[in-house]
């Protein structure tokens, strides 16, 4: 399994009690659509590795107390603190018509409505204050923040994003 292939559900945040259990902290919407999983990907060394579920217990605010199979010790389950997981990306749940996830953006045309095309998609930022997208215009990186009131509509038949940047928000860009 490789990292194109999968979405990171969230992190172990740190461990709990003293038999192998850890706290994590997942990074959905909807938390309550995972809490049946066998299995989980943790990736270690820059590799993918299955870990098997004994129990995976939702909490309050996207946290899940979990136990992974033959992790029956603090020492066993702080090798994992800081890990991120991932499940492959056919386990996303199917979404509305006008909702997206942040991947599917990747290779989108941007507009806005005053200047035009921007440019295309190329990464995704999903940081802790803000998720943004990073879009080729002229050659540099821009950065838009997936925010409503800056995003209009998303066109996921289109492969377009509409969006209403601010002023002045590319000038500081292509400034020398």
């Amino acid at each position: 399994m490789n990292k194109d292939s999968c979405f990171q559900l969230g992190y172990v945040a740190k461990v709990h009690g003293l038999y192998g259990e850890v706290s994590i902290v997942l990074d959905v919407d909807y938390p309550e659509d995972y809490e049946d999983l066998k299995h989980i990907f943790i990736e270690q060394k820059s590799r993918l590795v299955p870990f098997f579920i004994e129990h995976f217990v939702l909490q309050h605010n996207n946290k899940v107390l979990a136990k992974f199979e033959d992790f029956d010790s603090v020492d066993d389950a702080n090798k994992l603190v800081g890990s991120a997981l991932f499940l492959p990306l056919k386990e996303l749940q199917e979404l509305d018509e006008d909702q997206y996830y942040y991947h599917e953006l990747i290779g989108f045309e941007v507009l806005d409505e005053a200047l035009g095309n921007i440019g295309e998609v190329k990464v995704i930022y999903d940081l802790e204050t803000q998720d943004l997208l990073g879009v080729d215009h002229q050659g540099k990186e821009v950065l838009i923040p997936i925010k409503d009131g800056i995003i209009q509509k998303v066109d996921k038949a289109e492969k377009k994003v509409y969006c209403s940047l601010p002023e002045g928000l590319l000038d500081i860009y292509l400034e020398d």
